[in-house]
């Protein structure tokens, strides 16, 4: 007997570093230490590289003013052509590498998204942590997380790292000439001399580190503003969607004005949280702009007495407010960064949220619930036979549900089961499938037995009609005559001619259809064990009892376990469970 589990066998084995809290530094140093760290480190020196020469650039054109406007005011005809050729060069190297580096950038932030977008779908699709995330409601719109989180989050996180880089760098080299060019500030206070060497650098500091102070307190609550924001218009996207899948039934209801309420309810919660966000951004602009119009006039108003006594020409006092500028610019990352940095916070906490929840997901049917019961074990064994063990179903706040008690299930045998709605017949399917870990006593299932659970409406994926026939298997796992020829069992010989044809065929095909395409997809399959919950329920009689005889003669060595409220299916079982909700069926909803 294998350890207990309530995974599949072949899922993938949860990294032992699950438990720990999930960081901005663990979303983003993976990607850095994986197989295509040579090509993602390779591009990100590219980058540097390109930024250096960039501020070597921006070096360049600080020399230049000085000399541009020193030839301007003495009016020098013989340097002014060649000052502007060098200019031209200067530029034209500027562009070249701003458009490269702009290139590469895009490049490795897509390939720093593809992989993250691999990695999540395959840590939210494998061990079925996506269906455990919508029944126990960890996590809202993972579809937008992993869409649109994740491109912000790559994006975002290397144009931030990038930008800061860029900017320490500039910082340095433009720090040495501002300091060298403005020299020392001399005045006397109470009769002595006071001397501060490099003074602007100084001012430039100081400004920037009150305005990053001012822009902080001012913008801090966009962080929580914008995490929600991202939250409410996913919830409206996914409202709409809802809509556009269940056009049909809507109709059929009248339900327009009931969804168009349901819409404007979602668009309020939009509207409300956006006031939040113009209020604050309000706020942040005014303060930003107030900052950088003043940024404009300052440098020339601290520079002043010193030009004023003659300490410098016009040409160096140009080049001085240009290196202020791009100074105090260095000084305010942080401030002209702020809006980007909040939203990329915003981002980082719903990844990190996801993130928590996806492998939280897989501890979770290891944890028994809040209550008495100890939880479901779910154990692979080396036997032919489907086994339970004194099993009990309960809800997930820890009420009993149903004693199923102990059953075996033969290969090629058949069986009912029976219940009033909501005693628990389809929970018992899912605990059977290792979905429901709510309860006590434990389920023996073969290893390696093909298992095939068809649910009363069956997903058909968006594609060719083979592949919405063969799924999960690809649809090159059969071929084309194997496809029409179960497809023609089942009364859907009109469909065998359209298996390469696309389209969305939960829409196309009706429920009975629905139901006899999941039949053909069991002849396909054959599996060992076939549960089937209330899945010939759209079918009348006729059609359903000549799928219960395909099964049968298609089928002898398949163990079938079906769920039905037809007296008239009781002809093709030979063996009945009857389950009963142990509560009342008022107090809470199976």
């Amino acid at each position: 007997m294998t350890q207990p589990t309530l995974i599949a066998p072949s899922a993938p084995v949860t990294p032992p570093d699950d438990e720990r809290p999930v960081s901005a530094w663990r979303l983003i140093k993976p990607y850095w230490v994986s197989s295509e760290w040579k090509i993602a480190w390779g591009l990100l020196v590219a980058i540097v590289a390109m930024n250096l020469c960039v501020v070597w650039i921006n070096v360049q054109l600080n020399q230049w003013n000085a000399q541009f406007y020193n030839a301007l005011q003495s009016k020098n005809v013989h340097d002014f052509p060649h000052l502007l050729m060098q200019f031209t060069v200067l530029a034209f190297a500027f562009i070249i590498l701003a458009v490269y580096g702009r290139y590469l950038r895009q490049m490795l932030g897509f390939r720093w998204r593809q992989w993250l977008t691999d990695r999540f779908l395959g840590e939210w699709l494998g061990d079925r942590a996506f269906y455990r995330i919508e029944r126990d409601r960890l996590a809202d719109n993972p579809d937008q997380r992993i869409t649109d989180d994740l491109q912000s989050f790559a994006t975002t996180t290397l144009a931030l790292s990038l930008d800061l880089l860029s900017t320490v760098v500039t910082l340095v080299s433009f720090i040495t000439i501002l300091w060298s060019l403005a020299g020392a500030l001399t005045f006397s206070l109470g009769g002595s001399p006071i001397q501060i060497p490099g003074y602007m650098v100084w001012a430039a500091a100081l400004y920037a580190v009150g305005g990053s102070l001012v822009i902080q307190k001012v913008g801090h609550p966009l962080v929580s503003i914008n995490y929600q924001q991202q939250r409410v218009e996913a919830d409206f996207r996914f409202g709409l969607i809802r809509v556009r899948e269940n056009a049909e039934q809507i109709a059929f209801y009248d339900g327009e004005p009931t969804e168009n309420g349901n819409a404007r309810n979602l668009f309020q919660r939009i509207r409300d949280n956006w006031w939040l966000v113009m209020k604050y951004t309000k706020r942040l602009t005014f303060v930003l702009s107030f900052y950088g119009q003043i940024a404009i006039i300052f440098p020339l108003v601290v520079a002043a007495p010193r030009y004023f006594a003659g300490a410098f020409s016009f040409g160096v006092l140009m080049q001085i407010s240009s290196a202020f500028g791009t100074v105090s610019d260095s000084f305010s990352w942080f401030i002209n960064s702020y809006s980007t940095l909040v939203e990329w916070r915003a981002t980082v906490n719903r990844l990190r949220e996801f993130a928590r929840v996806i492998r939280a997901s897989h501890l979770k049917e290891s944890v028994s619930p809040a209550t008495e019961h100890g939880g479901i074990n779910l154990h692979y064994v080396d036997a032919p036979r489907l086994t339970t063990s004194s099993l009990k179903l309960a809800l997930p706040n820890g009420n009993a549900l149903a004693d199923i008690g102990s059953v075996t299930i033969e290969p090629g045998s058949r069986w009912l089961v029976r219940g009033k709605s909501g005693s628990g017949k389809s929970t018992f399917m899912r605990a059977l499938a290792g979905l429901w870990p709510f309860g006590d006593g434990a389920i023996d299932a073969p290893v390696g037995a093909r298992m095939m659970f068809v649910p009363q409406t069956s997903y058909l994926p968006i594609g060719t009609l083979k592949a919405a026939l063969t799924y999960p298997s690809p649809a090159d796992a059969f071929t084309d005559d194997a496809c029409r020829d179960a497809l023609r069992a089942c009364h859907l010989a009109s469909y065998a001619a359209r298996l390469a044809e696309t389209a969305h065929w939960t829409r196309v095909l009706s429920p009975g259809e629905q139901q006899r395409l999941a039949g053909a997809r069991v002849l396909l399959h054959a599996p060992d064990f076939l549960f089937l919950d209330e899945a010939t329920s759209a079918l009348d009689s006729d059609n359903e009892a000549r799928l219960y005889h395909l099964f049968n003669e298609r089928l002898p060595k398949t163990a079938i376990v079906s769920i039905a409220h037809r007296e008239s299916l009781e002809a093709f079982h030979g063996h009945t469970l009857d389950v009963r909700r142990v509560i009342d069926s008022d107090k809470v909803a199976a």
